[in-house]
């Protein structure tokens, strides 16, 4: 698990291989992670937006970006919490992602940006 916070916003990462498989004739590695995003300050959050870069170990670069996660915005009072779930495909056994999140703290009114740290996304039969 990797572990950061920002303006007191810890997240929290967790992946898993999920399996390969054939898609248009190329071998695809599937991953799964599961991000919690904990509100340790003292003001009323939302998380509108998310940043992703994921990189494979062929150099490979996407870049995803939209609103939310998983369809939600999700409201953080002070000590709540919020988890979701969600995966990506690469082309190679080892990868990474990092990013950020878009979020607006309720008492100010400003947009503020909260880093996801860099995870890594490994096949564990690729590994010595």
């Amino acid at each position: 698990m990797v572990q950061q916070v920002t303006k007191g916003i810890k997240i929290s990462v967790e992946t898993n291989f999920e399996g390969t498989f054939y898609k248009n004739y190329q071998m695809q590695f599937a991953y799964g992670y599961k991000v919690t995003i904990e509100n340790q300050s003292k003001d009323s959050v939302q998380l509108v937006a998310r940043h992703w870069v994921i990189q494979d170990a062929l150099n490979n670069i996407e870049t995803v970006t939209g609103e939310g996660v998983i369809g939600k915005k999700p409201v953080l009072k002070p000590g709540e919490s919020h988890t979701y779930t969600s995966g990506c495909l690469l082309t190679s056994p080892f990868g990474a992602m990092s990013g950020h999140y878009s979020m607006i703290n309720f008492t100010t009114t400003n947009k503020f940006q909260v880093a996801i740290p860099s995870f890594k996304l490994s096949a564990p039969f690729a590994l010595n």
